[in-house]
């Protein structure tokens, strides 16, 4: 495919041969920016361990301290008892024989799923469904808990859930390109400060290996990791 204009432009911005310091990148990546709306800025992370291991297999989850920029939409499945409370927290939908029967069809119009431990047995056969989608409940995610309001809030509020990939990549949304440099650059350094503390014993070499940002479809900004860290 040949490359644009305006493509050329905005990868003539970024220089190959440089690792930016978090802030410089948080500021450029603005400015690659080719689309018409709020872009999704992204973080690339590289860590230094083998997802194999299952004491390496990383995933968690982070409260960004100025959200993602997105408007998340949470399904509850639980009993009828928390159904008021998860609705007063604000989920979007809220229920369980029927979605579960939605699910089945292929129903997966949400972006996180909390459920409650005594209706996880009826979501087990959901796997193949939620399981490639990143969706099914989790206890180290927090989206299986008997406190569904306090989840729902902070699903809400900017809590993100991340797991490294087979390449041992951790790929996140940080935010939108309209949010300021600033707020950009504390919600990245709150998700590698959890990474940092969640290095397995057993990672061994350099743990934080590269990182890099980038918005929708523009091209990535390297970050210097010691910058970071």
């Amino acid at each position: 495919m040949a490359i644009t204009k305006k493509r050329k432009a905005v990868e003539a911005k970024v220089d190959k041969n440089k690792f930016y310091s978090l802030t410089e990148a948080s500021t450029l990546v603005k400015d690659l920016n080719c689309t018409k709306f709020d872009s999704s800025v992204d973080v690339h992370i590289r860590l230094g361990v083998d997802p194999k291991k299952a004491d390496q297999a990383l995933r968690g989850t982070v409260s960004l301290p100025h959200g993602t920029g997105k408007t998340k939409r949470v399904l509850v499945l639980c009993t009828p008892d928390k159904e008021n409370e998860a609705k007063a927290a604000g989920a979007d939908f809220v229920g369980l024989d029927e979605f579960v029967q939605k699910i089945e069809s292929g129903w997966t119009d949400v972006d996180v799923i909390i459920a409650t431990p005594s209706v996880m047995p009826k979501i087990g056969k959901l796997g193949k469904v939620l399981g490639p989608r990143n969706l099914m409940p989790n206890p180290k995610t927090g989206t299986v808990t008997n406190d569904v309001a306090n989840a729902v809030t902070d699903v809400k509020g900017g809590k993100i859930a991340f797991k490294v990939d087979k390449a041992g990549i951790i790929h996140a949304s940080v935010g939108r390109i309209s949010f300021e440099p600033a707020k950009l650059a504390e919600n990245i350094q709150e998700l590698i400060n959890t990474l940092v503390k969640m290095k397995p014993a057993t990672a061994k070499g350099t743990y934080l290996k590269a990182v890099s940002l980038a918005t929708t479809m523009s091209p990535g900004v390297p970050v210097d990791t010691k910058s970071v860290v």
